[in-house]
């Protein structure tokens, strides 16, 4: 690729078409990108352009922030939140990143929420609740198991009957029953199925 004008602050791509470099515009690339007129803006506050970059200030009483944010100088560093801050009527509180998550006595860690034994957690009749950091799931119920049945997940009863996982005496029979089993006795033996005699 031949640039006939030349690429001051770019790379020749194609015939007489320039790829400018970060910072510089113009059919050449040799004029300076005012970053500061740009929408988005890159600074909250205040923009200085300068040859190829920019600079971002704050007002008085901010700190400039990586993201070229402004924070309140008694920012969440200060307060050495866990997970991030929010200043509300001039004064930072720390915050939790999840619903299942709440303040813990210092204001400044976060602690969970058992969803399962405070009564938060709505899970369907046969699953059970099952606790995790900041949230909780829904487990099938013992006695059933989580199949893809007619188009979505659902829990459905094990049949111990079959995979054989009862335990019930040799003498008994083995009756499957909505998420668990009975073993009942064959005839001519008693007993509670388990042990039959």
């Amino acid at each position: 690729a031949i640039c006939g004008h030349g690429c001051k602050y770019g790379e020749c791509m194609g015939p007489n078409k320039c790829k400018c470099f970060p910072g510089f515009t113009g059919k050449t690339c040799n004029q300076d990108l005012n970053e500061c007129g740009l929408k988005p803006r890159p600074c909250e506050h205040r923009c200085m352009n300068t040859h190829g970059s920019y600079k971002c200030y704050c007002l008085n009483g901010y700190m400039l922030m990586a993201d070229g944010t402004c924070a309140s100088s008694r920012t969440c560093a200060m307060v050495n939140c866990q997970y991030g801050c929010e200043e509300v009527k001039g004064e930072v509180q720390c915050l939790c990143p999840s619903g299942g998550l709440q303040l813990g006595p210092n204001g400044k860690t976060c602690i969970d929420i058992d969803e399962c034994s405070t009564g938060k957690a709505v899970c369907s009749y046969n699953r059970r609740c099952v606790n995790t950091f900041g949230s909780y799931y829904c487990k099938c119920q013992l006695g059933y198991e989580l199949k893809y049945v007619s188009g979505h997940y659902d829990c459905v009863d094990v049949n111990e009957c079959v995979t054989n996982t009862h335990g019930c005496n040799l003498h008994a029979e083995c009756l499957n029953t909505e998420g668990s089993f009975k073993c009942k006795c064959k005839q001519d033996y008693q007993g509670n199925g388990f042990d039959c005699t």
